[in-house]
């Protein structure tokens, strides 16, 4: 028989042992992807010969000069009316010469992921400019503070992989301070890969001396970068950003990886069918990854085609729908099918309030995105009211929320140890149930996931704990963590030597 008999506990010791924190954990971040497949291949091949005819019959508009000659001498086209067409051969091209796979490196070493593959990570996103005040229930417009304490807040957040400022300090003005405060919130607060937007091309050589100081050194960041850059080089439909291309061109001088964001709308910037849009997306996520290759071949770059949609009634933004959910599905698969690292965006609830339709609306979308096998999932942590807004509680009830889906993505391990087969033999020879048995004390360990915040009390005991909801035991949770988790990454000299040299707020 597999397991000793084990003496019959009473109710306490069992209910003890079954709230038990396991000692490994039965879910952790980058479990593969894949499974789901909302395309069939004959789909994938229509929709990839649609964007590479855009490419070569309409190309991209106005493209600046610098990235026009870059282009030419790469093998693109100039097809007069200002725009510039890419032959099938230099598309192929630059997805042959893509990086497939590349770490993204936090300051902490042990908290680096490699991006690419089957691997699957929750991250954030965003840039909410309003917050979801705790103490009031309703929303404020963002500030500095707030990024403060939302990166402090997912610093303990095991299922947050990277860290990109969640809402926009409107409380700072000039952009100049506003990205050089953003980026000193990321390295005084976390230790995990960060990622920022520059608002202008001048903004990145200051920032990288202070990201130098925080890497311990002059040029010491490139050696090892553990911020990338979030930009969006493509306006859509089909036009390139003079302003974000300049941006492109200062990260790879400074060896800031990057992601690529492509952020059409259904029905508005592209075409309202799904499979339209996803051709026209595709077209112009592939045209950011031309224009990496052009100015330097196999640069780490994220495939980050971000299907969004709106409600074609209103014109609103709309992103915790079914359709989000199938076009974020679609665009991981079809990013993995031509083996470059994809980046989506899901859990985004139209929802103001921590609901249900919150739970609805981040659970299906970023569900779907994760057995789909999007390699980074952004805006999947706090993100609620349509992007518009950002929220504490939302952050900790997403982070259980991934726990599940990357069990979902763990499936089920098939082994003769994990069909009990002497366990089986043993409990209907014996006691007649498995309470106690080793086979179940090792399952508990290995295959279950015990969540912390969702309630599985019986409604008595519920009642008698004060019948909270998930809203309210979400920010009794979020409030011990920003009471209690002050970190200080920057040593007191880098802290100095970085204000000596910005204007920190």
């Amino acid at each position: 028989m597999s397991g000793g008999r084990a003496k019959r506990g009473g109710r306490k010791e069992r209910l003890a042992m079954r709230a038990a924190k396991p000692q490994v954990d039965p879910c952790p971040p980058g479990q593969a992807g894949g499974r789901y497949k909302p395309l069939l291949d004959d789909e994938l091949q229509q929709i990839y010969r649609t964007a590479l005819d855009l490419l070569c019959r309409l190309g991209m508009g106005e493209v600046p000069e610098r990235l026009k000659a870059d282009l030419l001498a790469a093998g693109a086209e100039d097809a007069g009316n200002d725009r510039v067409t890419f032959p099938v051969e230099l598309v192929e091209a630059a997805i042959a010469s893509a990086a497939k796979t590349f770490t993204f490196h936090g300051r902490d070493p042990a908290k680096s992921i490699v991006v690419g593959g089957s691997n699957v990570y929750f991250g954030t996103g965003g840039a909410a400019v309003q917050t979801l005040d705790m103490e009031t229930g309703l929303y404020r417009p963002s500030t500095l503070e707030d990024l403060h304490n939302f990166t402090r807040l997912q610093d303990v957040l095991q299922n947050v992989s990277w860290f990109t400022r969640c809402c926009v300090a409107t409380d700072v003005p000039d952009t100049y301070d506003l990205d050089v405060n953003t980026v000193y919130a990321l390295l005084r607060n976390t230790t995990k890969p960060v990622a920022t937007s520059f608002t202008l091309p001048e903004h990145v050589t200051p920032i990288v001396g202070m990201l130098d100081i925080a890497a311990g050194g002059a040029g010491e960041f490139a050696r090892r970068p553990f911020l990338k850059a979030h930009i969006s080089p493509v306006i859509s439909p089909l036009r390139y950003g003079e302003d974000a291309v300049g941006v492109v061109y200062e990260c790879i001088r400074h060896n800031i990886p990057m992601s690529c964001i492509t952020a059409a709308q259904a029905g508005a910037t592209a075409p309202a069918t799904l499979a339209g849009f996803l051709a026209q997306s595709l077209a112009e996520t592939l045209a950011s990854l031309v224009m990496v290759h052009a100015i330097q071949p196999g640069f780490p770059m994220i495939f980050s085609n971000w299907p969004l949609v709106i409600d074609l009634r209103t014109g609103a933004f709309s992103g915790g729908g079914g359709e989000t959910a199938v076009l974020n599905a679609a665009s991981a698969q079809l990013t993995n099918w031509l083996g470059l690292p994809s980046g989506v965006a899901s859990s985004m609830t139209d929802a103001k309030a921590i609901d249900a339709q919150a739970g609805v609306e981040k659970g299906i979308t970023s569900l779907a995105a994760a057995l789909a096998g999007g390699n980074l999932i952004y805006e999947s942590s706090g993100m609620t009211a349509s992007l518009l807004g950002a929220s504490f509680e939302a952050f900790v009830l997403d982070d259980e929320m991934h726990s599940m889906t990357y069990r979902a993505l763990r499936g089920i391990e098939v082994t003769p140890d994990t069909l009990a087969f002497d366990a089986i033999c043993e409990a209907v020879l014996g006691e007649g149930h498995f309470l106690g048995g080793q086979n179940t004390y090792q399952a508990m360990e290995r295959d279950y996931f015990y969540p912390s915040l969702a309630d599985r009390d019986e409604p008595r005991t519920w009642a008698q704990n004060g019948a909270q909801d998930a809203w309210t035991r979400a920010r009794a949770r979020a409030g011990e963590i920003l009471a209690s988790h002050h970190p200080a990454y920057l040593s007191p000299e880098q802290d100095r030597t970085i204000r000596d040299r910005f204007n920190i707020l």
